[in-house]
């Protein structure tokens, strides 16, 4: 059976020039992953009609302590995906490891939706 088109509006929000319209998103992968980004980057309290959306990992990199900080980002990533995204997919792994001021993310998951494994490797610095 051959799987529908999908579309779905890019993130972060931008202006496709040629057709003088919103960015459009055609990839199901690729839209997961933007999902997943937004979860991270985006702060409890950013969100108007959602105070609590959002994991925040950008304050992170400000905690006192390398491995506390890492520990601390491991969890709060763990929990806001596990809140916000656990219809589109199972998380398998969240690791994080503080160098100097850089936080270094690993996120391992399974779209559900296609049985797909996929990674996430992100750097969070000031």
């Amino acid at each position: 059976m051959p799987s529908l088109p999908f579309t779905s509006l890019r993130y972060p929000i931008s202006v496709d020039a040629a057709r003088g319209r919103l960015a459009q998103e055609q990839d199901f992968g690729a839209h997961i992953e933007q999902l997943v980004m937004q979860v991270l980057m985006t702060a409890p309290g950013e969100r108007i009609n959602r105070p609590d959306f959002g994991c925040g990992v950008k304050r992170l990199v400000f905690a006192p302590g390398g491995d506390v900080a890492a520990t601390l980002a491991q969890t709060t990533v763990y929990q806001a995906l596990s809140k916000w995204l656990p219809d589109a997919i199972a998380l398998n792994e969240v690791t994080a490891r503080a160098e100097d001021a850089v936080l270094q993310i690993r996120v391992g998951y399974v779209i559900k939706a296609r049985g797909e494994k996929r990674y996430l490797n992100i750097q969070v610095a000031p």
